[in-house]
């Protein structure tokens, strides 16, 4: 989760996760499908489930990621509409 990238804003590190965890849930349809509707040795078959296994595992650590970086959005949009009122209220208190 600390892993931020400098240089991207928490709005792009967001949209880059969704879209990651997006396809990894496509792939794990792709997987289950294959899993329901193919005949398969049952070495493939564990190949896929442990697949599936590890698609699961990185779409569970995209989520705990994204609900950290939701959060961080959150506190700097409340940072935001704080230094907004500050400097509204120091103009006010500058033109009176």
């Amino acid at each position: 989760m600390g892993r931020r990238r400098e240089g991207l804003s928490v709005a792009r590190e967001i949209d880059g996760l969704e879209e990651k965890l997006a396809r990894c849930r496509q792939t794990v349809e792709e997987v289950d499908l294959k899993l329901r509707r193919e005949k398969l040795s049952p070495e493939g078959r564990k190949s896929l489930e442990r697949e599936r296994n590890l698609l699961m595992t990185k779409a569970d650590n995209y989520e705990k990621e994204l609900s950290a970086l939701h959060k961080e959005n959150r506190k700097n949009a409340a940072l935001a509409v704080a230094v907004g009122l500050l400097i509204a209220l120091m103009y006010a208190c500058w033109t009176m």
